[in-house]
């Protein structure tokens, strides 16, 4: 408190300053929170929370090649075979309202919970890679790079000279060929 401090004396300053998210609402990305110059504390990014797009649910364009099916997609008619205008459209309404409906319906009943199984899946695997994989890796180079010099060393001590007493032996050796007619 700034009220009760002498002349030259500082207020003590946190360790850890308060979290202050930089965004506001999680449920809406565009909801920027108050002035940055409003707020003297310092922003800590909140690395387990994520700010989520309702309208660009795809950005890194993974399921660009995955089912993007359209009532012109499956079902066309053509030149010179046509139905009836109002059974094009009610079949047009019909298809495109049952596939929406269909899927929002499967995502709320099995969607949360495959994303329960996928996180828990991910968070084994992350584990295994953090603290199996990675460790086990590093282990294995170094311990076989002292087994690279030992064999580097037998090999320099004993083939060296052998395939160089091989290779001045077998220096003479001359051959010529001569094509008969």
């Amino acid at each position: 408190m700034t009220g009760g401090l002498k002349d030259g004396e500082k207020e003590e300053e946190f360790l850890h300053s308060p979290f202050i998210r930089k965004q506001g609402n999680i449920y809406k990305p565009n909801n920027k929170d108050m002035d940055n110059d409003s707020l003297n504390e310092k922003t800590m990014d909140d690395v387990h929370t994520k700010e989520i797009d309702l309208v660009n649910r795809d950005p890194k364009r993974i399921n660009d090649d995955v089912v993007k099916v359209d009532f012109e997609d499956v079902i066309a008619e053509p030149a010179g075979t046509y139905s009836f205008d109002g059974v094009w459209k009610a079949s047009f309404t019909t298809f495109t309202v049952t596939k929406y409906w269909c899927y929002r319906l499967l995502t709320a009943l099995v969607g949360i919970p495959l994303a329960l199984i996928w996180g828990i899946f991910f968070a084994i695997l992350s584990f295994l890679h953090i603290w199996a994989v990675v460790p086990c890796v590093k282990s294995y180079l170094i311990e076989i790079h002292c087994v690279s010099r030992v064999y580097s060393i037998c090999v320099h001590t004993f083939c060296d000279p052998l395939f160089e007493a091989m290779g001045k032996c077998l220096s003479s050796i001359r051959i010529s060929t001569t094509k008969e007619v």
